[in-house]
C-alpha cells in the first residue's frame, strides 16, 4: 500500500535548529532547538557516532570550525566532546538524548544521517532512540545504504534520499548515477536548491514523491524553491519573516 506523505508538504523546516551563528546560537546547539521551539518550527538536525557509541548533533566530520579542537567525531569519545564550547558561546555539542528529551514531540524532527562511519553502526545506534520516541520524525542521509538499510530493518520509518546535481548527474555518497535518484525507493527526496531546476526534481514530483529543498536563506531563495519544491529547510533570516 502506497502510504500517504502529503504532511510532508508546505512545511518549514529550521536548518539545523534557529540558529544564528554571529548573534550566540550556533547551529546545531540545544539554544538553537530551543528557538525553533520557541515558535513551533520543525527542528533539522545532524547525527554522528563517536567511538565510545555516543550520539551527537553536529553537521560536520571534524570538530575544528565549531569547536576549534581538530579531530574526527568518530574518534573521539564524549569526555573529550563534552569539555568543548560551540563557538564563541557557552553552547556544548549536544547529545542526541538531551536534544530528543527537550523537543520530546513538540515539534517534527528531520534527522540526517552523516557517513564517516560503515553503514549500520549509526543507523542501528539511532534507532534504539527513535523506536521509544514518541514523538513524529523523518530521517535522511545522502548515503544511498543508509537509505537502503532504513527501508530493510524499519520499513516503518520515513525515510529520505539527499541529493544535488553537478555537472549531469545526481552525487549522493556511494551513488553517483545520471538521472537515477530511486536506487534506495525513498518516501521523499531532499534536494539542493543550488542546482534547481532539474529533470530530477520535475520527475519526483509528477510522480507524487514530496520534494524538501535546502538550504533557503533569503526571500528570493523561497520564491524560486516555492516554484520547484514542496517543503523547505530554511535558516533564520527566512523563518523569522514568515
Amino acid at each position: 500500500m502506497k502510504r500517504n506523505l502529503e504532511f510532508l508538504k508546505g512545511l518549514y523546516i529550521a536548518h539545523r535548529g534557529l540558529y544564528n551563528n554571529e548573534k550566540g546560537i550556533p547551529e546545531n546547539s540545544m539554544k538553537a532547538f530551543k528557538e525553533a521551539l520557541k515558535r513551533n518550527i520543525i527542528i533539522e538536525l545532524d547525527v554522528h557516532l563517536l567511538k565510545d557509541g555516543k550520539m551527537v548533533i553536529m553537521h560536520d566530520n571534524n570538530l575544528k570550525r565549531m569547536t576549534g579542537y581538530d579531530k574526527d567525531l568518530k574518534d573521539c569519545t564524549y569526555e573529550e566532546v563534552s569539555k568543548l564550547k560551540l563557538l564563541d558561546s557557552n553552547e556544548k555539542v549536544p547529545l542526541l538524548e538531551e536534544v530528543l528529551e527537550l523537543v520530546n514531540g513538540k515539534v517534527m524532527l528531520d534527522i540526517e544521517l552523516k557517513y564517516d562511519v560503515e553503514v549500520g553502526k549509526l543507523e542501528t545506534g539511532l534507532c534504539k532512540y527513535l523506536d521509544k520516541y514518541k514523538g513524529k520524525f523523518i530521517v535522511k542521509s545522502f548515503r544511498v545504504n543508509t537509505v537502503k538499510w532504513f527501508k530493510e530493518n524499519r520499513p516503518e520509518y520515513i525515510v529520505g534520499q539527499l541529493a544535488t546535481y553537478k555537472n549531469g548527474e545526481v552525487r549522493k555518497k556511494e551513488l553517483c548515477l545520471k538521472g537515477n535518484i530511486y536506487e534506495a525507493n525513498p518516501d521523499f527526496i531532499a534536494y539542493d536548491l543550488r542546482t534547481l531546476p532539474n529533470d530530477e526534481v520535475a520527475e519526483c514530483r509528477e510522480k507524487g514523491i514530496p520534494v524538501l529543498i535546502w538550504t533557503v536563506k533569503t526571500k528570493e531563495d523561497l520564491e524560486k524553491a516555492k516554484l520547484y519544491g514542496d517543503t523547505f529547510i530554511s535558516e533564520h533570516e527566512v523563518l523569522l519573516n514568515l
